[in-house]
């Protein structure tokens, strides 16, 4: 690099730091004028506490080397505190950005390219369970665990119909649809929500009524944040029976685990919406031999019933009583998040995630099931991947069938066979091996084409892609958003355009 190259380059540098801390000090001031307590909760990145906090719910490290990090981050104890920061970001044009549990796949909640404020929502977490009218307040930084614990002290015969992951912010986790083990009997977490508190781009706290039908539409599984910035969720819970039975029976390539997939493919959007029984597909790292594929089960009822369905329709697996076990619903809670039988139920309260790395995500929505040869294809890339690689297979149908695509923007309903997630998972941020993963992964993504959902290609928003697209700056017109937004959206996206603009 030439002499004058490089004093230009310092020279930018300089009035970009020079910029960021103008920027700082002006949303410091605005802050303080709303609120004396602004100090306890601002993290500027000159604080020795700055990167904790900005890490410690990065739920994928593949980010932490990033330059696009947060001017401020603002962690606010009440709800003036985030109409303060909301108020004086659009004061100064800054964008802001909300996290509620860290999960974002693609780290939207805690990055951006352009100066930007973060709001951490963990301390805005309350959860109040009516179980008379069963019903229950969760504010938006409360977890999954969170909220799965507090149900389980009120009720032993209520549950909700959220992930299976207890570190799941609730705010975020709604916003784009959320699902888990109970989907087939009562649909989506979005599904059960009856109203929500949101403060809008004016600093306002809106409920469904001042809101509007159309943007309480909007919030539920069309990303709440491009409306705002939810500060909580009112929810209807849903009964569960106190013995639920839960099978993991796994089986690799040369104990027939192709067969067993393809036939499971025909069978598993048909069975009683009592039973969920989901395929975890996925090698063992570098070097791998052989594909386990994972029968992960839960039955609404008891072991007898549940022998007795399988027999029936999936004689196949060859399900015996010894591979069952009875539960509470909370303890299928743990079953199902990877606990140990006998763990405690304030495990459900740890926000980090076992197992942390870096991580990238697809997904697919199949319609028809894909002939044995197309599996014995993804079998041979899953080994040819040196990191521990997988495929989720999430089977629909029941009450999936029975909510119309156009009931909330979540559109993914009757006609699914099931849902696909591609995932991979590696240690460390080294660039050229992170490289190398994203590209199988995109490998597997294009392999998969004739065999997945199409016109458009079909999305989960809460498993963001990037890939699909994204809108490349302010004035996006409809047509570019449409690119990324048919494929979560599909007919929905056009709705959703129109509220935002209005």
């Amino acid at each position: 690099m030439g002499y004058h190259a490089v004093v230009f380059l310092i020279l930018l540098l300089s009035i970009s730091c020079a910029a960021s801390t103008s920027l700082e000090k002006s949303f410091r001031k605005c802050m303080f004028s709303h609120s004396e307590a602004t100090a306890k909760i601002l993290f500027s990145s000159s604080s020795s506490q700055y990167p904790q906090v900005l890490e410690s719910l990065e739920q994928n490290p593949r980010w932490l080397n990033s330059s696009n990090k947060p001017l401020l981050i603002v962690r606010p104890f009440h709800e003036c505190e985030i109409q303060a920061a909301i108020l004086c970001s659009k004061n100064l044009g800054l964008q802001i950005r909300v996290r509620s549990g860290g999960h974002d796949y693609e780290g939207l909640s805690y990055l951006c390219k352009v100066p930007f404020i973060m709001v951490d929502l963990i301390n805005i977490n309350s959860i109040e369970i009516n179980v008379a009218d069963e019903t229950a307040w969760v504010q938006a930084g409360a977890t999954l665990g969170e909220l799965y614990y507090k149900i389980s002290k009120a009720s032993k015969v209520h549950g909700f119909p959220a992930g299976v992951c207890p570190s799941v912010g609730v705010g975020g986790h709604i916003s784009g649809g959320g699902f888990g083990t109970i989907l087939r009997k009562y649909g989506l977490a979005a599904d059960h929500v009856i109203d929500a508190y949101l403060i809008d781009v004016n600093g306002r706290i809106l409920d469904r009524k001042s809101m509007g039908e159309d943007v309480f539409w909007a919030i539920r599984g069309g990303s709440a944040t491009s409306f705002g910035v939810i500060l909580a969720w009112k929810i209807k819970l849903v009964k569960v029976p106190p013995i639920v039975t839960g099978f993991n029976i796994h089986r690799t390539l040369e104990e027939g685990a192709t067969k067993l997939v393809h036939r499971w493919q025909h069978i598993a959007h048909k069975l009683h919406e009592d039973l969920f029984i989901r395929i975890v597909a996925q090698n063992s790292g570098a070097n791998s031999k052989t594909i386990q594929a994972y029968f992960n089960s839960l039955f609404l009822g008891g072991i007898d019933e549940l022998i007795s369905i399988m027999n029936e329709s999936f004689p196949e697996l060859g399900l015996q009583d010894k591979d069952c076990t009875e539960m509470s619903w909370i303890q299928s809670v743990l079953y199902f998040a990877g606990y140990n039988k006998g763990d405690p139920l304030e495990v459900l309260l740890n926000r980090t995630t076992t197992y942390k790395g870096s991580f990238k995500a697809k997904s697919d929505y199949v319609k028809k099931p894909v002939p044995e040869v197309g599996l014995e294809g993804v079998w041979k890339m899953l080994l040819k991947e040196e990191a521990n690689a997988m495929l989720i297979m999430e089977p629909y149908g029941g009450r999936m069938n029975e909510i119309s695509e156009s009931k909330i923007p979540f559109p993914h309903r009757k006609g699914n066979l099931y849902n696909i997630q591609y995932y991979v998972k590696w240690q460390g941020n080294d660039i050229k091996a992170s490289n190398r993963h994203l590209h199988w992964m995109k490998l597997l993504y294009r392999y998969m084409t004739p065999y997945v959902s199409k016109s458009p290609r079909a999305a989960y928003y809460n498993y963001r892609d990037l890939d699909l697209g994204s809108n490349k700056h302010h004035n996006t017109s409809y047509s570019e958003a449409s690119v990324w937004g048919m494929k979560y959206f599909k007919g929905n996206f056009r709705r959703l355009a129109k509220i935002k603009t209005v």
